[in-house]
């Protein structure tokens, strides 16, 4: 099991600032696939970023230039880094890692917390 806990958001003003946090705890080290989601009211949730184990991240479009993610193995932490936030970016945005063996991959997700952009 992966336990997954998010913590960073809040309340900013466009063109603002923010960095969230996903500490992760349990059975990480077969976790293989890192990332950040996030969902809208009455909108479907959507990839923001993620990261693979070895280090390489994918944006989506919405969010390139802006956002980065990385990770910070020794403290078993990911980060996501939010420059230049727009009212569009408001959200509850979730973290997720997907562990487990080859064959019995298994999807973990954070509580999830709000981010809110202020016109």
């Amino acid at each position: 099991q992966v336990q997954l806990v998010e913590s960073g958001g809040g309340l900013v003003q466009t063109g603002g600032s923010l960095r969230l946090s996903c500490a992760a705890s349990g059975s990480t080290f077969n976790c293989n696939a890192r990332g950040w989601y996030r969902q809208a009211p009455g909108k479907q949730r959507d990839l923001v970023a993620s990261i693979s184990s070895g280090g390489s991240a994918k944006y989506a479009d919405s969010v390139k230039g802006r956002f980065t993610i990385s990770r910070d193995n020794a403290k078993n932490t990911m980060y996501l880094q939010m420059n230049s936030l727009e009212p569009e970016d408001t959200a509850v945005y979730y973290c997720y890692h997907k562990c487990g063996p080859p064959w019995l991959l298994s999807d973990y997700w954070g509580q999830g917390t709000q981010v809110t952009v202020s016109s």
